[in-house]
């Protein structure tokens, strides 16, 4: 293989594995957020309004993230490669 084959293999895995270490890092903050939250529930009833309206403006913030990545890996202008993929052109059939 030459070198565009190995840059193009390269940037293919490392966009996988970015966006799946990505989106763990979200998935992570809102399962503890949620954890910590049904605790002080269940420790502070009372407060439940407050505990449960910032729990939601948080998750919101955590979701953005994921949010954000998913468009930034789904955007085509974003992703057009620096060099040209021959790949591609063996994918889409010489076009």
């Amino acid at each position: 293989m030459d070198s565009l084959t190995w840059i193009a293999v390269a940037s293919i895995v490392m966009a996988g594995l970015t966006t799946g270490f990505g989106t763990m890092g979200p998935a992570l903050a809102e399962g503890r957020a949620v954890s910590v939250a049904l605790t002080s529930l269940a420790q502070q009833p009372d407060a439940s309004a407050t505990i449960t309206r910032t729990l939601f403006v948080g998750l919101a913030m955590i979701e953005s993230m994921a949010i954000l990545l998913l468009c930034r890996v789904d955007d085509p202008d974003l992703r057009q490669p620096i060099l040209e993929c021959p790949i591609a052109s063996v994918c889409s059939g010489g076009r």
